[in-house]
């Protein structure tokens, strides 16, 4: 058996999202929606973190980082994105080849880190997933 050369990606992902990845079985991000022609992995986790914290929690209340792993063969064929400062990095793919990117994740999908609104109002770090 030979190893198989991967990337480490991340997501900030939303509640709704992250139930659709578990009935999944952690292995395959949903079909985009219409208002959405991109996915949009990031390939650090602060990056995630960022997003997931202070933009998922106020959109919805809470909000999680993702990790996976994609073959690099499938990835080598989409340019890395640099959208802000030096690590602000990320893919975007195309909504139609989000179930081709699915077939090229190498493991599950894990939840790394999680936020949410406080009692007083402040965003936390939860360490659940309520």
């Amino acid at each position: 058996m030979t190893d198989v050369e991967t990337v480490t990606l991340w997501r900030p992902t939303g509640p709704e999202e992250l139930v659709l990845v578990e009935e999944s079985g952690w292995t395959r991000w949903p079909p985009r929606l219409p208002d959405q022609p991109i996915f949009y992995p990031v390939l650090n986790e602060d990056y995630a973190v960022r997003i997931a914290r202070d933009w998922n929690v106020k959109a919805s209340g809470v909000g999680h980082v993702t990790r996976f792993r994609v073959r690099k063969d499938f990835l080598d064929r989409f340019e890395v994105r640099q959208v802000g400062g030096e690590t602000i990095l990320e893919y975007w793919i195309p909504a139609e080849q989000v179930e081709e990117l699915n077939g090229n994740i190498v493991g599950r999908i894990e939840v790394t880190r999680s936020f949410r609104r406080g009692p007083d109002g402040d965003v936390v770090e939860a360490h659940d997933r309520e």
